[in-house]
Formats: structure tokens, C-alpha cells, sequence
């Protein structure tokens, strides 16, 4: 399956420790290769890179990865990656097409075997892993996308959602008809992001869920998710050097 991951954004909660967040080191191995190395064992056999701040570095950068991970990446580029991140979902589903592919996030790492869950989940428009381990202490309250369900069905989506059942945790599989409802709502006003797209398909009943169970997840998105992710990493470095 065709992975296409987002990695465009300013990164401002990480610049004190990295101007670019995909190169931020984990564990002495950038966040961005981190996550293709998951995405990899996860089932992925190809991915689209969506670049834009510090651009030129990511993509040198992606090239190198790619050559020893042996497998394809391709970069494009966001026209403005200062908006949100659903703009930059469309420039990679130019890029894509209308295919069935997993959509990611550069900053979310993520345990292949929840990657390869939300694949083969059965045929929807969207259909968005969610972790419902409320009490997940990696999960940070204040920033988490939160999900209201009915069933497999989404039927609300949003950081301050004040009554939900589990958390978003950035591994999507998409088609054409999340494309087509992510322009509709940038079209209609609506906020441009990945959430508001999430939002038009569930209004229509087309956005489903695929439970994580108790697959590990974290979004490194500041200084303390990035002491969790190095903590976490070197664990899991130390596990596989030893196997």
C-alpha cells in the first residue's frame, strides 16, 4: 500500500531543540525515518512525502532514507505550508490520485502493527485508527484530537471536543472521496484541515474508525512527548539489537 505523510508544518513547540521537526533525532535517528521505518514494516511498499518548511534539508535528506530503506519516496512540495494541514494533504493526493492509501503524520510514531490495522480495515472513504484507552498517560490531554463515535462511525472530531470516546492517532486510509470532501469543506469556508475534512465525510456517514486495541502511538509535538519518544525508542532500540 502507497503511504502519503504529512511533514510540512513550522514545528514552533519543537524549535528550541530542532529547526526542522521530521529531523528531529529520536534515539539518534530522525523522526521522519522513524516513521517510514514503521510505515515499512507496517505493509507500506511506497510514499509520497508532502515537504514545506526547511524543504530542502527534509527532502536531501528522504532521498538518503529512501536509497537504504529500499523503498520509493517521493517528495512534493506544499505552495504554503504556513496553512493547515489539509492543504497539504491535497498537494500529496495530487500526487497520489485516487487510489486507496494510508495517510500519516511525520510527527506521530506509531507501532507497525497499528499501521497495518487501519489497512486492512474493510472499504470506507476514511477510516481513522483511534486508540480508546482514555487513560493513555502518552496521550497529552491538551493537544489530542478527540473522536466521538457511534459504533465504527464518526460522528464528531475535534481538539476540544468535550464529549468523546477515543483519540485520533494520525494513521488514516483515504481515498478520492476524503480528497472530494476536504476541498468541499476548504470551498465552503470551513477550516481547511485534515479534521474539518474528517468532519464533512462523518456528517454524510462516510468516516469510519478501526479500534487500535493496545497499540503504541505517541505525537512528538514538544519538548516532553520528545523525552517520551526517546525514552521509549531507546528501549525499543535496545530490544531489537538484542534480538
Amino acid at each position: 500500500m502507497h503511504a502519503l505523510i504529512v511533514a510540512a508544518g513550522y514545528g514552533s513547540r519543537l524549535r528550541e531543540v530542532s529547526p526542522s521537526k521530521p529531523l528531529t533525532l529520536v534515539h539518534g535517528v530522525p523522526l521522519i525515518e522513524r516513521v517510514l521505518r514503521a510505515a515499512i514494516a507496517g505493509g507500506v511498499t511506497a510514499v509520497t512525502v508532502v515537504t514545506g518548511h526547511e524543504a530542502e534539508r527534509l527532502e536531501r535528506h528522504l532521498a538518503l532514507a529512501a536509497a537504504t530503506l529500499g523503498v520509493p519516496v517521493t517528495c512534493v512540495r506544499t505552495p504554503d505550508w504556513s496553512l493547515p494541514n489539509g492543504h497539504s494533504v491535497l498537494t500529496g493526493a495530487a500526487a497520489v490520485g485516487a487510489r486507496r492509501h494510508l495517510l500519516m503524520m511525520a510527527d506521530h510514531l506509531v507501532d507497525p502493527a497499528l499501521i497495518a490495522r487501519v489497512a486492512a480495515a474493510p472499504d470506507a472513504a476514511l477510516v481513522l485508527g483511534v486508540d480508546r484507552r482514555l487513560g493513555n498517560p502518552l496521550v497529552d490531554l491538551d493537544d489530542v484530537t478527540r473522536v466521538r463515535t457511534d459504533g465504527d462511525r464518526i460522528v464528531a472530531i475535534g481538539k476540544h471536543l468535550p464529549d468523546y470516546d477515543c483519540y485520533d492517532t494520525g494513521v488514516f486510509a483515504v481515498d478520492a472521496r476524503f480528497h472530494a470532501a476536504l476541498r468541499a469543506s476548504i470551498a465552503g469556508g470551513g477550516a481547511g484541515s485534515i479534521s474539518a475534512g474528517v468532519e464533512a465525510l462523518a456528517a454524510a456517514g462516510g468516516a469510519r474508525v478501526a479500534d487500535i486495541g493496545d497499540g503504541w502511538w505517541l505525537d512528538v509535538d514538544d519538548p516532553r512527548a520528545l523525552a517520551q519518544a526517546e525514552a521509549a525508542m531507546a528501549a525499543y532500540d535496545a530490544h531489537q539489537h538484542a534480538a
